[in-house]
């Protein structure tokens, strides 16, 4: 083997994924998982927070196909039909619509009947601990581990109110461990940005999403305006993006710690700027970025 140049997979050598959290970019994970497939990885495990689960919870069931085709054609609108606002104290979605979309696409089947091993990752909020989900119905697991605090209402599971895996383990790499997989494929959702910092963005990629805001925050929108003190927020961002952003920043440093612990054979990384984490609109733009982000670590790598 060469000095410093990774050993190459053999076609359908076992391998076992992990898929980071990252809000509505950890749509590109599907072209990840395409490209793989078409390299010859045989994927036979998956593990998953957040939006990472909910990409790799529809993959195990064998019905990526039909969700990329189907989110495909979904236009903003259409996402949007699909929020749910609840306006509890525990969180502003309850999340059925959303799960009941994507339920006719996947069905309804229990983890344990999946064609490849999968586990979804959560939190148990009052036990402060990560819980894995390795069995049950797979979309209890995946509304737990996509329930983003304030945003989405816990999801109970066996007694237990559960939140987003993200906010512990972005990216589950010991979640794989179990699995009879030669190697470990990573994908971290806090690459570098595709617009390195300090240079300026478009006039309409800084804008806040007006009508998505109004839609999940419009009373801190009506506050906000009313604040007299307003002048003084340099951010020029609204609360509901103050909040992504910092669990999102959470979430790149404790990846970054997961990586170094444990590290897997290969990590493919995706630009954090790539999109809000709300915009899951651009499914096509951002499961192509998926794909060239692949092909450009396989390639480097030598795979």
């Amino acid at each position: 083997m060469t000095p410093g140049r990774a050993p190459k997979i053999a076609e359908r050598e076992p391998v076992a994924l992990v898929l980071g959290a990252g809000g509505a970019r950890g749509l590109a994970q599907i072209g990840v998982i395409e490209v793989l497939e078409e390299r010859g990885f045989g994927i036979v495990a998956v593990s998953g927070s957040s939006s990472g689960a909910l990409v790799g919870g529809i993959f195990a069931a064998g019905k990526l196909r039909e969700f990329d085709a189907r989110i495909r054609a979904m236009s903003r609108r259409d996402f949007l039909r699909l929020l749910d606002p609840g306006w509890r104290r525990s969180g502003v979605l309850r999340g059925a619509r959303l799960v009941d979309a994507m339920r006719e696409v996947v069905g309804d089947p229990l983890i344990e009947s999946l064609p490849v091993e999968f586990t979804a990752v959560a939190v148990d909020l009052q036990r402060q601990r990560e819980v894995w989900l390795r069995d049950g119905p797979l979309w209890d697991a995946l509304r737990a581990s996509f329930a983003i605090p304030g945003l989405f209402t816990p999801h109970k599971v066996n007694g237990r109110a559960l939140v987003d895996g993200g906010l512990l383990s972005p990216l589950p790499i010991a979640a794989t461990r179990l699995s009879d997989a030669h190697r470990l494929v990573a994908v971290d959702m806090h690459g570098w940005p595709q617009r390195p910092p300090g240079v300026p963005a478009k006039a309409d990629a800084a804008k806040v999403d007006e009508s998505l805001v109004a839609r999940i925050g419009d009373w801190i929108e009506r506050r906000s305006a009313n604040d007299d003190d307003r002048g003084d927020d340099a951010s020029g961002m609204a609360l509901p993006e103050i909040m992504a952003r910092s669990l999102d920043t959470m979430q790149a440093q404790i990846s970054r710690v997961q990586i170094a612990l444990d590290p897997p054979e290969l990590v493919i990384r995706i630009p954090r700027d790539i999109c809000q984490f709300y915009e899951f609109w651009r499914a096509a733009e951002l499961i192509d970025i998926g794909r060239v982000e692949a092909t450009r670590a396989l390639d480097a790598a030598g795979y």
